[in-house]
């Protein structure tokens, strides 16, 4: 068994997004035997207020099903912008580069394993593989540099992403491992000058015993009193900017008059809801629903006769988003806003539909074509189904984890550096 040390910004009881995996991750290998450990932030995403159930600038520490958490204070801004997520990621890696290296020192683990976003944390879980001596995982899920660059977050100047893709370089390969949740992500990843010997391809996943299609109607739909006629196209999940989810309602603007037993639902929380909110009081045809809870969570899937998942072009492959397990196994068809060389449109080139990002015109069209035609829905949607059988099951993905950590233990640490070696020969 493995002592096994996870050091990241997000975990349970967060509902989507990162913290959802990481807590699944932790909770997974604790239940098979192995020793795990957490240091994160206090709960906040991603509605970006910390739970009231705890004190917005306390330490504290839990257990949640055999997983010991340490649970470290930070800041966390109203309105998120580009200096303020800067400022919010550095507050977390600030208060816990202490309790993360006193982990390192006195529980000595023999994995440090670091969740991007955020990259601040990695210099911390470094240093505390350094001082037990243990194996160091980085793990991205999130390109957020990148991100921050392309999304206008950071400064547009080269010389500035020149000196912060050389500094992310070099503290990337100080890793034993380098994980990241898709092919093209990978591919990214290499890119960047990490030694391929250390990358893995590590994805996201669905326990697909708890998300699947009903056999009858969604409860929720009787619930929220939607006509069994109404064609439900459902987004889920964070509304924050890389989303751009501003296309969804200007395509229920172009549908709400023609097409009104088409019914936008949008759920969830984040730092664009607000605005979201005040755009679509005059469209008739747009619902807003607050996040939902885990034990709910299939039943609000198969609400959708099709799911939404808007992208902004210049995000494009720096992230791999965490929902589109869910809604493909759900046995819905997805609509995506991707180019058509992505991983995104990889994956729905069978069960799905995809338009160019920003194309709301085309966005309408795939809407009402589904709506239109329930036969060529349904064959979608069972498509999404099976290649979500065949490709995310939970536990087949943590099983090639736990090996892979496995091996890793037994890897003596001269071999690594000599793979380091044999790879900086070769770029010489």
């Amino acid at each position: 068994m493995m002592r096994i040390l996870i050091y990241g910004l997000n975990y349970t009881p967060e509902l989507t997004g990162v913290g959802k995996y990481t807590g699944e991750m932790a909770e997974w290998l604790a239940a098979q035997g192995h020793e795990v450990r957490v240091v994160t932030a206090l709960p906040y995403y991603p509605a970006w207020q910390i739970d009231p159930r705890f004190s917005p600038w306390r330490y504290c520490t839990e257990s949640i099903k055999d997983v010991k958490v340490w649970r470290c204070p930070l800041w966390v801004p109203q309105k998120p912008t580009g200096l303020k997520r800067i400022l919010h990621l550095a507050s977390f890696a600030l208060s816990s580069l202490p309790v993360v290296l006193w982990q390192g020192l006195t529980w000595q683990p023999d994995i440090v394993f670091v969740v991007e976003p955020a990259f601040f944390c990695v210099v911390g879980a470094l240093l505390a593989s350094r001082i037990s001596g243990a194996k160091a995982w980085l793990h991205i899920q999130d390109f957020e540099i990148d991100a921050g660059f392309d999304l206008g977050l950071l400064p547009s100047s080269g010389i500035i992403r020149s000196s912060i893709s050389i500094i992310e370089r070099w503290l990337t390969n100080r890793f034993d491992r380098v994980s990241t949740i898709s092919e093209r992500m990978l591919e990214r990843l290499k890119s960047k000058g990490v030694f391929a010997q250390k990358c893995v391809y590590f994805p996201n996943w669905v326990d697909t015993t708890k998300i699947y299609p009903l056999p009858n109607s969604s409860l929720l739909r009787q619930k929220l009193g939607i006509a069994s006629d109404t064609f439900v196209a459902l987004y889920s999940g964070s509304m924050g900017e890389k989303q751009g989810l501003e296309i969804l309602l200007a395509a229920a603007q172009l549908l709400a008059t023609d097409y009104p037993n088409i019914l936008f639902v949008l759920c969830g929380e984040g730092s664009a809801k607000e605005q979201l909110q005040k755009s679509a009081k005059k469209l008739p045809n747009v619902r807003f629903l607050n996040l939902q809870p885990v034990d709910k969570l299939n039943d609000l899937l198969n609400l959708a006769d099709v799911h939404l998942l808007p992208q902004l072009c210049n995000a494009a492959d720096l992230v791999m988003p965490s929902k589109l397990q869910g809604m493909c196994a759900s046995g819905r068809p997805v609509i995506a806003t991707v180019l058509p060389d992505t991983q995104i449109a990889q994956v729905l080139q069978n069960c799905g539909l995809t338009v160019m990002p920003g194309d709301t015109t085309a966005l309408t069209e795939s809407i009402i074509y589904l709506a239109t035609h329930p036969k060529r829905c349904l064959e979608l949607g069972k498509a999404a189904r099976k290649f979500t059988i065949n490709n995310w099951q939970q536990a087949k993905i943590l099983q090639q984890l736990e090996q892979k950590f496995d091996l890793l233990c037994l890897t003596p640490k001269l071999e690594i550096d000599g793979a380091r070696l044999e790879q900086s020969l070769k770029s010489d």
